[in-house]
């Protein structure tokens, strides 16, 4: 079992910055894979930025130099730092991982950007 908790989101001008965390219950070397989903009204839940155990990290196109994916094995904690944020980046936010070839979510957080 894996608890995911977010924190930071907010409402933020366009132009603005927010950073997401995600602290997880365990280890999160032991997780095979952490990332960041968005659901916007009306939308499916599409991935944002992922980090694999090794590093490696996958963000999408319409985050690409805007946002990046960090973490910090001490504090068992994933972050997204948002930049430029842009009224189509309003969504909520949830934390996912990977572990044990189950999926694991946090309970979201609102990310509101006005134009």
């Amino acid at each position: 079992q894996v608890q995911l908790v977010e924190s930071g989101g907010g409402l933020v001008q366009a132009g603005g910055s927010l950073r997401l965390s995600c602290a997880a219950s365990l280890r999160i070397g032991s997780i095979s894979a952490m990332g960041w989903y968005r659901q916007a009204p009306g939308k499916q839940r599409e991935l944002v930025a992922a980090i694999a155990s090794g590093g490696n990290t996958n963000y999408a196109d319409s985050v690409k130099d805007r946002f990046t994916i960090s973490r910090d094995n001490a504090k068992n904690t994933v972050f997204l730092q948002m930049n430029s944020l842009k009224p189509e980046d309003t969504a909520v936010y949830y934390c996912h991982a990977l572990y044990a070839i189950r999926n694991y979510w946090g309970q979201g957080t609102q990310v509101t950007v006005s134009s």
